[in-house]
């Protein structure tokens, strides 16, 4: 008898093995196996099939089966297929997915000793499960808005299996998703609730408890791996939690009986897995998976994806839309600051404006908080000779070292190289170096000098690398014991905070001046997602957006609140210029430590490609930044019209791919696929 076994490596197909005759009875689909894998090593893999097919090629020798490390599978034949769905359609191997999708402790080897344990740990869960007295308790009241908004959903349902709920901020959406997971458990169904990001989990959680107590678990990366692995247990077993919150790898988790599957914030890039693979975008997957298991799926949202919208719109999704604030509190006052006018009349040093300013001065003093977005961390993002005009600049990567003070270093944000600060220019030996620019840790020590008396704290990578890190930091403002929080896009999340009087949107520039044809559709639902942290509560908040670039319709949009408009113009270009919802784009990309190797190899990429797809494929190109980690890239741009086969475009270009690697010239590049790029 032989088994194919999947192992965790980026290699295509499956591997057989023989199974012993002392492992027959327990080498069965779905569980873990010791095998050997290459000279002198072994591996943990997955059995996917038994059969008793010898290899037709007879020089192959099929090693043994070395051990069985599990009782039951530790899978279920569901995830197989929805792995297989992602390896096809996100151009990767399937070894790449299941690497991801199982918490690193499953895939450890482990000795005799260690899976009795884990046996005995399992026995010891089903135990406590079957004690747990779960609680339905009182649900939120719901506004009559909130309330028609609930019957709309149960009516789109009725005809389409997603629906998109478009909610301004503070609108209750919550509330609304804490019904129809009531109304799920109460048919016996599993709810998945998707979150963008881990610093959003803390206060869902606390609300969703409240209501749902034991019958909730929480996944994602901050918890340990221990942690991870318990709960996958517990979803294989017969009393498994009834909602799991949690991030994109959440949807990886085994689910016996899923029902509804909710997609907070649906908009967020980060629900789009980048590196490594598989490049998958969680959003999409959870929505294919509801499909399968024959789930609804809700995605929600107060600036929706442009992709979304468009489904909904086409009628491919439901649409339901919320237009007002619970409690029928306005929407923030959103003012524009003229920073580009306010230098050339040198009312403007710093970073503040003096309107910022005075209004931060105004909330302090009425006891309210204030919360300022800063989308670059660290202290400045680049360091220069005021001499001769150096700048320090990463030796692995095509970008400026960015100058972090308090630790005193410059730090490559893209390869995490470090250095210590010079004291002085390596080239014209001068001291006077300065910082350009300002990051989250300089407007925080700005702060402080303005503003001595208040208390401050700063939310970004640096100081949430832990999850007690950015637990604390959420609790003291919820608490009140935060006068100021400054961050990054961190701050512009669902965050719900009722003494927040005051936004500063410091630097709009940044997002609007992004190389990118999303950069309006990101800028706009960052800024409109932040300013909606104001004044959801009681009095009307304000918002202070800081640009130099006052007069761009997109601006006065977002302090309008019309996401229609702006839909309606950006997507004419879209359709004008063949790009997403009315393409489906595919980047490949080469990287290789050679400049001239990865320049040869492109351009005959290209060529190959253009033999099918034509003038569907862009470039040759640099991206933004052209090497990374002392790998120099370029990338392939494909665009696909919806009735182009992808399944015979997915052929030829991993053929493609093949066929280049196996030329001895390129045998050491990396050539990797990005379908459906954010």
């Amino acid at each position: 008898m032989f088994a194919d076994v999947l192992l965790p490596v980026p290699l295509p197909g499956l591997f057989t093995y023989a199974v012993p005759a002392a492992l027959d009875a327990v080498a069965q689909a779905g569980r873990r196996v010791q095998v050997p894998f290459g000279t002198k090593k072994s591996a943990t893999g997955l059995i996917v099939r038994r059969h008793n097919e010898p290899p037709t090629d007879p020089k192959v020798v099929v090693k043994d089966i070395m051990d069985v490390l599990d009782a039951s599978p530790v899978i279920l034949p569901e995830q197989y297929k929805l792995w297989q769905w992602i390896s096809d359609y996100y151009l990767c191997a399937i070894g790449e997915v299941f690497k991801a999708a199982l918490p690193a402790k499953l895939k450890q080897l482990k000795d005799k000793r260690s899976k009795m344990k884990d046996s005995q740990t399992q026995a010891t869960l089903n135990s406590q499960f079957s004690i747990f007295n779960f609680q339905f308790s009182t649900l939120p009241s719901l506004s009559p808005a909130q309330s028609a908004a609930l019957s709309d959903i149960h009516r789109q349902w009725e005809q389409k299996p997603v629906c998109l709920l478009h909610g301004v901020t503070s609108s209750g959406k919550t509330e609304l998703y804490i019904h129809l997971i009531a109304e799920a458990l109460a048919r016996g169904e599993q709810v998945l609730y998707l979150l963008p990001e881990i610093v959003l989990t803390t206060q869902l959680t606390n609300r969703l408890k409240a209501v749902f107590g034991e019958r909730l678990g929480v996944y994602h990366s901050k918890f340990t791996d221990k942690d991870r692995v318990d709960v996958w247990i517990r979803q294989l077993s017969a009393q498994p939690y009834d909602i799991i919150v949690g991030v994109r790898s959440s949807i990886f988790l085994p689910f016996q009986r899923l029902g509804l599957v909710i997609v907070d914030e649906e908009h967020e890039v980060n629900f789009k897995q980048q590196d490594p693979a598989p490049r998958y975008n969680a959003r999409n997957v959870a929505i294919l998976m509801a499909s399968r298991a024959g789930a609804r799926t809700l995605l929600g949202t107060a600036t929706p994806s442009f992709e979304s919208y468009f489904n909904a719109r086409t009628g491919k999704y439901g649409l339901v839309t919320l237009r007002e604030r619970f409690g029928q509190v306005q929407l923030p006052d959103v003012e524009i600051i003229d920073v580009r006018e306010l230098r050339r009349k040198r009312l403007m040093q710093g970073p503040f404006s003096p309107q910022l300013l005075e209004a931060m001065r105004a909330a302090l003093e009425a006891g309210e908080q204030v919360i300022l977005f800063q989308n670059r961390r660290g202290f400045a993002p680049q360091v220069q000779c005021h001499i001769c005009g150096w700048v320090p600049r990463c030796p692995h990567c095509d970008v400026p070292l960015t100058l972090h003070k308090r630790s005193g270093r410059m730090i490559c944000h893209y390869c995490g190289y470090a250095t210590e600060i010079p004291q002085q220019c390596p080239a014209c030996e001068t001291p006077d170096l300065r910082g350009h620019g300002y990051g989250t840790e300089r407007i925080e020590d700005e702060l402080a000098r303005l503003f001595p008396q208040a208390r401050l704290a700063r939310m970004d990578l640096d100081t949430t690398r832990t999850r007690a890190a950015y637990e604390q930091i959420l609790d003291d403002f919820a608490a009140g014991h935060t006068d100021i929080l400054v961050g990054t896009q961190m701050v512009t999340k669902g965050l719900d905070f009722e003494r927040v009087s005051i936004v500063g949107i410091l630097s709009a520039d940044t997002m609007l001046n992004q190389p990118d044809f999303r950069a309006y559709e990101r800028a706009f639902q960052m800024m409109s997602q932040v300013s909606g942290r104001a004044g959801r509560r009681r009095q009307r908040g304000r918002v202070l957006l800081q640009t130099m670039e006052a007069q761009l319709p997109i601006i006065h949009q977002v302090v309008t609140n019309d996401f229609d408009t702006m839909y309606q113009e950006l997507m004419s270009e879209r359709r004008e210029f063949s790009y997403p919802p009315f393409t489906r784009l595919v980047m490949v990309y080469f990287k290789h430590r050679s400049a001239d190797l990865i320049e040869s190899l492109s351009r005959d990429a290209a060529l190959r490609l253009r033999s099918v797809f034509g003038s569907r494929v862009l470039g040759p190109d640099e991206p933004s930044v052209a090497r990374i980690g002392g790998l120099h890239i370029r990338r392939l741009i494909i665009k696909m019209e919806p009735t182009l086969s992808f399944s015979k475009a997915r052929q030829f270009l991993i053929q493609t791919r093949a066929d280049l690697m196996a030329e001895h010239l390129y045998s050491s590049a990396h050539i990797y696929f990005d379908v459906d790029p954010l």
